[in-house]
């Protein structure tokens, strides 16, 4: 059946009419605005309340017009046109001249501008910081599991043991991989995609850490049982091929004026921006991923603020009609578009994209590493990282320099593959979520912070093995 659409009334549009009697009553009230905040300075309260009584009835009727779709009429309109105008009338006749009102207004909007920013900053940095806190109980787990890892030679034997696994290169099974510092999240991860899987045993998890965290990893992942799948921890630190001369995100981790330009008192940086996350060098591991994984021919990459909900395995038969990665479109909004990731008023920028194309989402992406490799995607990577060494194409993170490296590489996936928002949208529809083959808590409302949204942190809890010692211990006391 066809959709009817019913044309309704844009206030914004009706406001901005030189003709209309929504601006005209618009204008009005704002000059009434101005001469209430005058009439206080001076006093007379009661002029005060007879304009602030006509400008809720002036918001009253805007209000009205917009719910219903339909302009304001004369009929409407005139009675609060005229009271406005008398009242504004008896405001200047009380000497209170344009001139004054311009000094009086632009003070209080100075001052308010001056507190509103303060707040919004305040507000930010707080939260930010709640958001980069690691809890508590993931710092106990760590320090117990790594103890663990230190007291106990026979789990490192294990680990050597398992190194040389001909599962880690065998292209016949379902290779996975992951790059995180957070123990209990990588859990998570991996117990949601083989509860999930139709055959376990057949999937293979490439972890990559920190030296901090690697014990740890280490000592969980061998002392838990996860249905048969095999389970790679790696320490990153261990990577000597990674370095300043081969990569250029080493060389601008490292230097001292890029942390300065983040982390010290530099206004033109967002708060967001200051994010560890963003100059830490596991962030960036996934454009490496084929020369991690010589043998492999393709991989799924999942990022540990996500939780999966179904069977993974068949996007591994998905065909990419030759592209390099699978990812799941995110320009349903209009701010997820290239121009809003990208600063296309730099030539190098607009002379090569094309700023309504479609952003995508990482945290759960299918690479064809065989088309990588053939692309040579991590040389693209490597020249975009170069170009913006002064950063004035882009400010932070792996996004914007992922849709330079992909560009033209990338295959649209079913949006069901990846739902996106749960980290800080509290309005995500039920069915979408519950559809979803991956749902993903990419914001500051992690849900192993006391920031998450408590009604998405079931769907998170639920892998959690709450009945391990170190767990009761750690998380639950």
């Amino acid at each position: 059946m066809e959709r009817v659409v019913h044309e309704k009334l844009n206030l914004t549009e009706e406001i901005l009419s030189a003709t209309s009697l929504s601006r005209q009553l618009a204008e009005q009230m704002t000059l009434a605005k101005a001469y209430v905040v005058i009439a206080k300075e001076h006093n007379n309260f009661h002029l005060a309340w007879e304009l602030s009584s006509m400008i809720r009835s002036c918001q009253l009727l805007l209000s009205k017009a917009a719910m219903r779709g339909k302009p304001i009429t004369l009929e409407e309109a005139e009675p609060i046109i005229s009271r406005l105008s008398s009242l504004i009338y008896k405001a200047e006749d009380a000497h209170y001249d344009i001139a004054t009102t311009i000094v009086t207004m632009k003070s209080h909007i100075q001052a308010l501008e001056e507190r509103a920013n303060a707040a919004t900053v305040q507000s930010t940095v707080f939260g930010q910081l709640v958001a980069e806190a690691f809890p508590k109980s993931l710092h106990c787990l760590i320090l117990k599991l790594s103890a663990d890892w230190l007291k106990r030679p026979p789990l490192q034997d294990l680990a050597n043991e398992r190194r040389n696994s001909p599962r880690l290169v065998d292209n016949n099974l379902y290779h996975f991989c992951i790059f995180s510092d957070n123990v209990l999240a990588t859990s998570v991860v991996i117990n949601s995609t083989i509860s999930n899987a139709d055959h376990s045993k057949q999937i293979v998890f490439h972890i990559i850490t920190n030296g901090v965290s690697y014990g740890a990893m280490q000592a969980w992942f061998l002392s838990n049982d996860f249905k048969g799948a095999t389970i790679e921890v790696q320490n990153i630190e261990e990577f000597s091929w990674l370095n300043v001369s081969y990569a250029p995100i080493v060389k601008q981790l490292l230097d001292v004026d890029s942390r300065t330009y983040y982390f010290g008192e530099n206004p033109e940086v967002e708060p967001k921006l200051r994010n560890p996350k963003y100059i830490s060098l596991l962030n960036h591991l996934r454009f490496y991923i084929p020369e991690i994984y010589p043998q492999l021919e393709k991989i799924v990459f999942l990022d540990d603020d996500v939780v999966v909900q179904k069977d993974l395995t068949p996007l591994f038969s998905l065909d990419l009609h030759g592209n390099v990665n699978g990812a799941v479109e995110t320009c349903l909004e209009a701010y997820h578009r290239y121009y809003k990731y990208l600063n296309f008023s730099n030539p190098i920028i607009s002379s090569k994209f094309d700023p309504q194309a479609c952003g995508w989402a990482f945290g759960m992406n299918v690479f064809d590493l065989i088309a990588w490799r053939k692309a040579n995607v991590t040389a693209r990577y490597h020249y975009w990282q170069e170009q913006n060494s002064d950063k004035t194409l882009w400010k932070l993170g792996t996004l914007p320099v992922g849709l330079l490296a992909f560009y033209g590489l990338t295959e649209p996936l079913d949006r069901r593959w990846h739902v996106l928002g749960l980290g800080y949208d509290l309005n995500i529809d039920n069915r979408l979520i519950e559809s979803a083959a991956v749902i993903h808590f990419n914001g500051n409302m992690k849900p192993w912070l006391k920031l998450a949204i408590g009604r998405y942190k079931p769907l998170w809890e639920r892998y959690i093995n709450l009945s391990h010692p170190y767990l009761q211990e750690c998380v639950t006391s």
